[in-house]
């Protein structure tokens, strides 16, 4: 499986940072004309392209003979991703008119692919040796956490270099050895939300409150700038905007690593909703849509994902439908069930439990059903978990055959917040 590991660069002068710079400068102005000739000339193939504009990008724009091979490929690259986002359907009408009338364009201080003709690693020594326009610098210092540091050893490929707010990152992939993933004793239901990041079926809890206190926080002051509309009020947005993005992503990862360290700790599965396409079911009133659409809901679920995958603990995704209005008692389906956003009382069995908490029992009982039917050739339980080599959740496990086909609008009966948490 392949993992991304960002690490920090600490340029040693004033010179150097320059350097880095200028580097980026010069490659994305050459990206830019080369991708003028490829759209002008209609060259898509790198070979063609390759042999049209490599001595011209080399004597204009001052690169040397790989950063030169590395920018031409980031070009057809470029173009091959705008193609499969045309063939995808993800570009369409007037925007799909407007991407094909012009050539693909590059910020000056866009990121910038290196191979290891142009860059190479000293891990022991935290030190990167970079080519840049002005020559190549050695020993340039970086950090990165202990355990970012031990994944680098795991380096295969390109690195990117990037800069953000006046500083320098490189971005390399690591490629590690996937490990099996373990037949599992049982599902540990997770329920998703605004109020509530994530309920287990343990009822374990972890609390929004502090991610949607900043979230607020951050609007009131995002509000009063973009009423300044000045240029240095806009540089301060994006420095807010990006740190709001860093914040939630910080609690993801924080949610997610202790979803799946209870769940290997269990030997057990972890169990979501397939959430894709809320935004589109779900209605808003005009001051909820802001939550709503800041929810990092995939986010998260992409972090468990991954995290999921290097532990060898297996994922499920089910049918969200009536999750929040069945009772994980008797089964009984009814938007009445729902009395708020926090509570779930069984008009047929009379159980009062928190609605969250409920959800995520249905969620497990029904990956549990999902997994018995749809697994086969399993290992036995016998002693330790046994190991296979299933990666992918089951087919049925997004169909919701087996579970209630009422065609209501996912959610709760409407609450205070208007939002189900």
């Amino acid at each position: 499986m392949k993992i991304v590991v960002r690490v920090k660069l600490l340029p040693r002068s004033v010179h150097d940072a320059d350097a880095l710079a200028a580097t980026l400068r010069a490659c994305n102005r050459g990206a830019n004309w080369v991708s003028r000739v490829a759209f002008e000339k209609g060259l898509r193939r790198r070979n063609e392209l390759q042999q049209e504009v490599y001595y011209g990008l080399k004597a204009a724009f001052d690169l040397s003979a790989q950063p030169a091979v590395r920018v031409v490929k980031k070009v057809v690259d470029a173009y091959a991703t705008l193609a499969g986002n045309i063939r995808n359907g993800q570009l369409t009408g007037r925007a799909r008119r407007k991407a094909e009338a012009k050539p693909v364009v590059f910020r000056e201080d866009a990121a910038q692919p290196f191979d290891d003709r142009c860059l190479s690693w000293s891990v022991d020594a935290r030190t990167v040796s970079l080519w840049t326009v002005a020559g190549r610098i050695k020993g340039i210092p970086f950090i990165c956490s202990g355990e970012a540091l031990k994944l680098l050893a795991h380096r295969k490929g390109e690195s990117d270099l990037v800069v953000r707010d006046g500083k320098f990152f490189l971005v390399a992939t690591v490629d590690l050895p996937e490990p099996d993933v373990y037949e599992p004793e049982g599902w540990l239901g997770v329920d998703l939300g605004i109020v509530n990041v994530a309920t287990t079926s343990d009822g374990e809890v972890m609390s929004g409150r502090r991610l949607n206190r900043y979230r607020r926080r951050m609007r009131r002051l995002t509000a009063k700038l973009q009423k300044k509309a000045t240029k240095s009020a806009k540089r301060r947005l994006k420095r807010i905007r990006r740190r709001e993005a860093r914040f939630a992503a910080d609690i993801n990862h924080l949610v997610s690593k202790k979803l799946i360290s209870t769940a290997e700790r269990t030997s057990r599965g972890v169990a979501l909703e397939q959430l894709k396409g809320i935004r589109q079911r779900v209605t808003a009133r005009k001051e909820q849509r802001y939550g709503l659409h800041s929810w990092a809901f995939a986010q998260l679920g992409a972090f468990v994902e991954y995290k999921a995958k290097r532990a060898g603990v297996p994922v499920l995704f089910v049918d969200p439908r009536n999750t929040s209005r069945q009772c994980s008692e008797c089964k009984h389906t009814h938007r009445s069930n729902r009395v708020s956003q926090s509570w779930f009382a069984c008009r047929s069995c009379g159980a009062v439990v928190h609605a969250d908490h409920n959800g995520s029992r249905n969620i497990a009982h029904r990956a549990d059903a999902v997994w018995q039917r749809g697994a086969v050739n399993r290992p036995s339980r016998a002693g330790r978990p046994a190991r296979c080599g299933r990666t992918q959740a089951p087919a049925e496990a997004i169909g919701g055959q087996d579970l209630p086909s009422t065609p209501e609008r996912l959610g709760a009966r409407p609450s205070p917040t208007g939002l189900r948490s």
